[in-house]
């Protein structure tokens, strides 16, 4: 299955494939609005990880790295997986994971 400028989804729709190499999609559920706002704390974290490590410092590289994980929980590519998760809890992850990094 594609989508227009989307890599192909597995069968059951949890996962994509780049490069032949299969990642957990982000959560459909999520509204494309919230979902925008959570790819970009995601990749203002990942330049901030490639600038903490440029500049060695440890500490800010933890803190991005850390920004990075919620991020990615929020969208539903990390922890639970969001198939085997209630509407309910799939709202929560993303709105909780949202609202922390908004405040960070």
């Amino acid at each position: 299955m594609t989508r227009e400028g989307q890599p192909p989804l597995t069968p059951d729709g949890h996962h994509v494939i780049i490069d032949g190499r299969r990642w957990r999609a982000t959560d459909p559920l999520i509204p494309e609005d919230v979902a925008a706002r959570l790819r970009s704390h995601l990749m203002a974290a990942r330049r901030a990880v490639g600038a903490a490590r440029r500049a060695h410092d440890e500490q800010a590289e933890g803190a991005a790295r850390s920004r990075v994980h919620t991020a990615k929980v929020a969208l539903g590519e990390r922890g639970v997986p969001w198939w085997e998760q209630e509407e309910a809890e799939r709202r929560a992850r993303w709105t909780e994971g949202l609202a922390a990094l908004d405040d960070g």
